[in-house]
């Protein structure tokens, strides 16, 4: 991406004429001014790569990373500024201003975040995006890769399987265009988790800033810190701007297939035999059913992709799950990063082109998400009751169930390895998503207030004391007072154990050590001991 941005001659003339516009903003504090001016200090090419609200560019780079149309809305409040940084010394600027002025940094790679915290707050702050930081270096020879925060999934999918002709990978999401920022410092898993683990599982150094403004490698930075941004949520200890990753291999030829069931063709049989064997099939079997709504039924899509080929395939099907009666016609046989692309939805061609990877191929939209883990089957009858829950609804209200098999690797590292915590144990992860492309709030309540029924109607059958949760499917509801702005200390215990298990004590601790005064943070941030005490 070509820098963009006001760009002035010289650094005096550019502060001088923001403080001018400034002067007559309703958000045009003295602290604001001073953020201006401490930046033309701090850096000599800052110039290129802010914008401010004045800025005829201000609202296209605002909206350019959001993904989710929920945060779009006119109604939300609008950083002061955002920052496009293209070098380490731009956001070192940033954060050292930002602290001396009182303002607070909400960090974005992808912009897939999903309750915004990434693009919207409610008390003074600025956006550093890291749209330019998007730099992806593989050495096919070391299985090793540096790739930049600000690069998507889709981007390093695409790379990987580019310089290693397609017999490497990496175990990141399904979706494309989220970036790898958000995804890594959350745990991050996709469809190669049963084999081999959650991203962070295989990062292996990290480049980041802190809040001194220090850049940090994984030596300089102690194994705490680098322990914490493996799975912790990066934003709550610095920026990462990098990340150096261990490859995996992947077979030359995978396979996939699609099948829909209805209930009229024995879905809920089919749905509940899968629970049982999911998490114990060959951990080169990625099975992932998807249950939603259509007209006068229901559909349970399982999808799937195998690390091999259909001979292989077919007979471990025919021992482990016979009920779904797979034929070689249903399946399809390809390269792994051609499995990528049809995970995806699109049609696979002659050759992937590297435009289907990159996100400004995918639709906006408004939805909403939440995340459960399952330990003991849903019983039968469990099912039947959530689809009048489903039938219940307006027939335009859109949801769906993902689930999202566990066992293989992930049963073989330990909860604290890591911060991400959801390991031996879980049978799968139950994701409720909803999407819509109605801008009325009308159409937004409706669908949210039906997450919610199949949210609290599953309490009986996912995980207790704590119902556990996933900090990449963050979730305001937990155990805050849904108000943006500073942390809700008094409850970060509550949803701190859901997302993070008994490693949450441990994420203070490192807090502690590296951000006492809590300047980068959230409505859900890890909170330094000093605010936590009381709760501890």
């Amino acid at each position: 991406m070509k820098p963009h941005g006001l760009f002035c001659p010289n650094v005096i003339s550019f502060v001088s004429s923001l403080l001018f516009l400034f002067r007559g903003a309703a958000l045009a504090p003295e602290n604001h001014e001073n953020f201006l001016k401490c930046l033309s200090l701090q850096s000599d090419t800052i110039s290129k790569v802010i914008y401010t609200q004045n800025n005829s560019s201000y609202s296209s780079v605002l909206k350019s990373s959001i993904q989710n149309l929920v945060f779009s809305a006119p109604t939300n409040q609008k950083p002061l500024f955002i920052i496009t940084p293209f070098h380490v010394s731009e956001i070192q600027a940033a954060i050292k201003c930002s602290k001396k002025s009182g303002l607070q940094i909400r960090v974005r790679s992808g912009g897939h975040d999903l309750e915004g915290l990434s693009s919207i707050s409610d008390v003074p702050f600025i956006i550093v995006d890291l749209i330019n930081f998007s730099e992806i270096s593989v050495d096919a020879e070391a299985k090793t890769a540096w790739v930049q925060s600000g690069a998507t999934v889709g981007q390093l999918n695409y790379r990987i399987a580019e310089k290693s002709q397609n017999l490497l990978a990496f175990p990141v999401g399904t979706c494309p265009g989220v970036g790898v920022g958000g995804h890594f410092s959350g745990g991050g898993y996709g469809a190669l988790l049963r084999k081999y683990g959650v991203a962070a599982d295989h990062i292996v150094d990290a480049h980041m800033i802190d809040a001194k403004g220090r850049f940090l490698n994984r030596e300089s930075m102690g194994e705490d810190l680098f322990w914490a941004i493996r799975g912790g949520g990066g934003p709550s200890f610095g920026i990462i701007i990098s990340w150096k990753i261990e490859l995996v291999d992947v077979p030359s030829t995978v396979t996939v297939f699609a099948i829909p069931r209805t209930l009229e063709q024995n879905a809920t049989k089919l749905l509940h035999k899968w629970q049982y064997i999911a998490d114990r099939v060959h951990e080169d079997l990625f099975i992932s059913p998807f249950l939603y709504r259509a007209n006068s039924t229901m559909v349970c899509l399982f999808t799937s992709l195998f690390l091999g080929g259909v001979d292989r395939l077919l007979p471990l099907m025919q021992e482990s799950f016979p009920e779904l009666g797979l034929t070689q016609e249903d399946c399809r046989e390809m390269s792994f990063i051609e499995s990528v692309v049809y995970i995806n939805g699109f049609e696979i061609r002659e050759s992937v082109n590297a435009n289907i990877l990159i996100d400004d191929r995918f639709i906006k939209r408004f939805f909403k998400g939440k995340a459960d883990y399952v330990i003991e089957p849903i019983p039968k009858e469990a099912f039947e009751g959530l689809y009048d829950l489903f039938y219940e609804e307006d027939p335009r209200t859109y949801g769906l169930l993902v689930f999202f098999p566990y066992g293989g690797k992930m049963s073989e590292i330990s909860e604290s390895e890591i911060p991400f915590p959801h390991r031996a144990g879980n049978r799968y992860t139950l994701l409720y998503y909803a999407e819509w492309q109605d801008a009325t709030n009308e159409a937004s309540q409706r669908h949210k207030n039906m997450l919610n029924k199949l949210f609290n109607y599953m309490n009986p059958y996912v995980t207790k004391n704590p119902r556990t949760a996933y900090i990449n499917y963050r979730d305001l509801d937990i155990g805050t007072n849904n108000k943006l702005g500073d942390t809700s200390v008094q409850e970060a215990s509550v949803w701190g154990k859901k997302y993070f298990k008994n490693n949450f004590y441990r994420l203070v601790h490192v807090k502690t050590m590296v951000d006492p005064e809590n300047f980068f943070r959230n409505e859900q941030s890890i909170p330094p001991f000093n605010l936590l005490k009381d709760e501890l």
